[in-house]
């Protein structure tokens, strides 16, 4: 990128603060907005003397007025843990927030890349998923709000594209995990590391052989970047994960072995509409970024566990 003026929201997240750590080690202008849900100013502390960094607090279900070249539009609760806890607020963070950076962006004429999720295709019939894949959604359960949102935002995205011919970038992000994830998110990585760390029995819902595909947060974030650059021509939506395909049980056992943790295994039902499988396929994502994953599993929990028992304090 040139030196543009860069908005990211949700900047203060997990995967919005490792953006603007390589958008302001570039030289650019980063304005991070965040409404801190789910961000947290800790996430960005390191950067807030940093004379090209701004941080605002702000909702993006209200319109924004600012100048800028390039929006990434990460602003969303991504666990199922924050997004169903106000189902209402969570869809209205997708759709109405879509249309307010894309409101922005036509009247800047800014480039857009909407940050979506491997969530559009529900508990997939096909496998891998591949972006040609329309995805088997329950539009009434407990997870729509997530699911539907960010499949209505895509919508939202193409329209604009079509109608108002916006420059426009749309990436399904699968499971990323890394340093600055949320404690408390629910989501898998952190929920085992967590009760590793601390001694606690290791939750597996189901049986433990569903399967998930981990990417390792500074491949995901080249791949937004690689996106945000590409030709114009080319909209997505793109798969950015890692296709290494790993059961719960391989995972907890890996975080067993790397914390030297004693947790033993307790099994739970599986909560509903969760999917059995869910990897990507990143055909695109080589032929047209040049993106391939680059850390493996083992490599990525490594830093992930430091940083855990540095916030826990162990």
């Amino acid at each position: 990128m040139d030196d543009n003026a860069v908005l990211v929201t949700g900047g203060a997240g997990f995967l919005g603060s490792h953006l603007c750590d390589r958008l302001i080690a570039a030289g650019h202008e980063v304005l991070c907005l965040d409404n801190f849900y789910t961000g947290t100013r800790r996430n960005v502390a390191h950067l807030l003397g940093k004379p090209n960094f701004e941080l605002m607090r702000h909702d993006v279900t209200f319109p924004l007025y600012v100048e800028v070249d390039r929006i990434f539009n990460l602003a969303c609760p991504a666990s199922p843990v924050h997004y169903q806890h106000d189902p209402v607020q969570t869809t209205k963070t997708s759709v109405h927030g879509a249309i307010n950076m894309l409101g922005l962006a036509k009247r800047v004429k800014a480039r857009l890349l909407q940050a979506s999720t491997s969530e559009v295709y529900g508990d997939p019939e096909v496998h891998p998923q591949r972006e040609d894949y329309w995805g088997r959604v329950n539009p009434i359960g407990p997870r729509s709000c997530y699911d539907e949102g960010k499949r209505c935002a895509e919508t939202l995205m193409f329209d604009y594209h079509r109608q108002h011919a916006l420059e426009i970038k749309v990436v399904r992000i699968f499971n990323t995990y890394g340093p600055r994830m949320h404690p408390n998110d629910g989501r898998v990585v952190s929920n085992f590391i967590v009760q590793a760390l601390k001694g606690e029995e290791i939750t597996i819902y189901g049986d433990g052989t569903q399967t998930r595909s981990f990417c390792y947060v500074d491949d995901l974030i080249e791949g937004l970047l690689r996106m945000m650059e590409s030709p114009a021509d080319f909209v997505g939506p793109v798969n950015i994960g890692n296709p290494g395909e790993f059961t719960m049980l391989e995972l907890a056992e890996q975080v067993l072995r790397l914390t030297g943790s004693r947790s033993r295994l307790t099994f739970r039902p599986l909560p509903a509409d969760d999917p059995k499988q869910r990897c990507p396929d990143i055909t695109l994502a080589g032929e047209k970024l040049g993106w391939a994953p680059t850390v493996g599993l083992a490599d990525g929990l490594v830093p992930t566990i430091a940083y855990f028992r540095r916030v826990l304090g162990l």
